[in-house]
């Protein structure tokens, strides 16, 4: 239900959700959304939340207090925290801000958001148009509001939409530059990985091939694409092998073959460690 409020420090617009068991257990699901302007400076300060925090500022400035840090915060600027920790975020006295933001949770909440932190995401960033935040908020709000009998989905939907912006924000801005060289440099050995993938393929090859030390390669592999190196290229062999097994006659042997692992029994406990059955088990599933 949509909540209009003016109190002594701010006036705002804001649902309190309560999403059904079945979002609860299955979806990323709301828990509040709304949008609010400062009347007079005020500091709003929480910890041990079961939630996540995103908001935009929509006007004026403030500050943000999170993992013992402060970060000034103008329009524009966009805050994404995980509740469970202390937090407190303030309007400045001279340009009273105005917020538009969701908290929303979900089983899988945890793990995108470390997945951001471990890509380098920050508690606040500067997208270049904060308008598409604001749109999906805005989205997110009308859908909350209405009788939809598959709102919840909507909901999920939406949210996704949010962390899908949020999660192409999550660099360091200050490296933007650094990042952008090892960017050009890994695409290529990327890139060679899936079109070299039936060969074989190990770490001392790469690095003589590319210029680059192994151990320098591994790690910023990582950081750059979120996944080993090795990691990413058992995900090409295995999609490849998955197309044969469908598609083809070829024995099991013979597709592990086929996508660069001669050893059968190898090729069995890569493909059930990335898919989570065995080919022949993944075969019989699609036949």
């Amino acid at each position: 239900m949509e909540s209009l409020f003016q109190g002594n420090s701010v006036k705002s617009k804001r649902i309190i959700y309560t999403p059904s068991n079945f979002a609860k257990t299955n979806l990323l699901h709301l828990q509040e959304v709304g949008e609010l302007t400062a009347i007079k400076p005020h500091v709003n300060s929480r910890e041990g939340l079961n939630s996540f925090l995103f908001f935009v500022v929509t006007d004026g400035n403030g500050k943000l207090i999170y993992d013992n840090k402060d970060y000034f915060l103008n329009k524009g600027n966009c805050v994404f925290i995980d509740c469970r920790k202390p937090y407190s975020h303030s309007s400045s006295k001279e340009n009273l801000w105005s917020l538009q933001w969701v908290h929303f949770y979900g089983f899988n909440a945890n793990g995108i958001y470390e997945k951001y932190s471990e890509r380098g995401g920050l508690p606040t960033f500067t997208p270049e148009c904060s308008s598409d935040f604001s749109e999906v908020l805005k989205e997110i709000f009308n859908i909350a509001e209405s009788e939809d009998y598959i709102r919840d989905m909507k909901i999920n939907e939406k949210l996704t939409s949010l962390l899908t912006l949020i999660m192409a924000e999550s660099w360091h801005p200050e490296n933007t530059v650094r990042i952008g060289a090892k960017k050009q440099s890994l695409q290529n050995v990327k890139k060679h990985l899936e079109e070299h993938y039936t060969e074989k393929i190990c770490l001392n090859d790469l690095s003589e091939k590319f210029y680059i030390n192994k151990f320098y390669l591994t790690r910023v592999f990582k950081e750059q694409f979120g996944i080993t190196l090795l990691s990413y290229l058992d995900q090409v062999r295995i999609t490849h092998a998955k197309q044969l097994l469908r598609f083809s006659e070829l024995t099991v042997e013979e597709v592990g073959r086929e996508v660069g692992i001669e050893d059968g029994a190898y090729f069995n406990r890569v493909f059930k460690k990335v898919e989570g059955i065995t080919p022949g088990e993944y075969r019989r599933m699609w036949e």
